[in-house]
């Protein structure tokens, strides 16, 4: 785009590029089959409970809830740690008894690895990350834990199609806070206004967009309708992130209408 228009794209990760809630669900789905052997996942606990395919999903809905509400902090506890020990409370609470530590440990790693294998970044969009490049810096930006993000960022392999990679656990502030977008600008030597942030999150993403004062922010939401009353406002919303490179071309139509309509004043002034 030109002088006047985008100059960057800051890409959300998880849920945006790539779809975590999917690889999280089929993980837990890989699980359940495995946790329901007794000379597998749970072969610490046969000796305690009758431990069937039933209480291995809800043991899963458990943590899967657990992730959903949950809150880190770094300071306090490592993710691993904290990690286990949702699989760990869930045992507990759907089969009663001394907590089990160790399978809670070997649920999580399973989980996790399987996870990272299902994190993937598709055809469709490493060939629009190519073709915006050509034009456009990018940077992704996600929050979350450092190694968490890290961990998935080699697994989906994405670093090679942008410019910079920049993990909230690594910052002092994270989206939605502005001092995190400023970095990035100053990491690619551009200026808010220059550039446009892409995300699933209002509260993070959008919000943090719109805190920074960027050009404008992208809400990429999958549903088949949009809210009425949705808070924060995005200046666009996709349903696709392959959607993007439209909403660029209408950005940069109305760039050069508006420095059209400009010059014409100036002229006639």
């Amino acid at each position: 785009m030109g002088a006047h228009g985008v100059k960057a794209v800051f890409f959300d990760l998880d849920n945006t590029l790539v779809d975590t809630a999917a690889a999280g669900r089929r993980a837990i789905e890989e699980v359940l089959p495995l946790a329901s052997r007794p000379l597998q996942v749970i072969k610490a606990l046969q000796s305690k409970h009758h431990y069937g395919e039933g209480e291995a999903r809800l043991i899963c809905d458990k943590v899967q809830a657990k992730l959903l509400k949950e809150c880190h902090d770094p300071a306090k506890m490592c993710i691993t740690d904290l990690r286990i020990s949702h699989w760990e409370e869930a045992i507990q609470e759907t089969t009663g008894g001394e907590a089990n530590r160790h399978l809670a440990a070997e649920c999580y790693f399973l989980w996790k690895t399987t996870r990272l294998q299902h994190l993937t970044l598709s055809e469709d969009t490493r060939g629009m990350l190519i073709e915006l490049r050509k034009g456009l810096r990018l940077l992704l930006l996600t929050n979350g834990d450092k190694q968490t993000q890290r961990e998935k960022i080699e697994a989906c392999g994405c670093q090679p199609y942008f410019d910079a990679i920049v993990v909230g656990g690594e910052q002092e502030e994270e989206k939605p806070a502005p001092s995190i977008f400023y970095y990035c600008c100053d990491l690619l030597g551009v200026q808010p206004a220059e550039c446009v942030m892409v995300g699933d999150s209002l509260d993070t993403d959008i919000q943090g967009g719109l805190n920074a004062g960027l050009k404008a922010t992208v809400w990429l939401n999958k549903a088949m309708a949009t809210p009425v009353d949705i808070s924060p406002v995005p200046h666009y919303i996709i349903s696709s992130v392959l959607d993007l490179p439209a909403v660029l071309q209408k950005m940069e139509h109305k760039i050069n209408s508006k420095l059209g309509t400009d010059h014409t004043a100036s002229s006639d002034e």
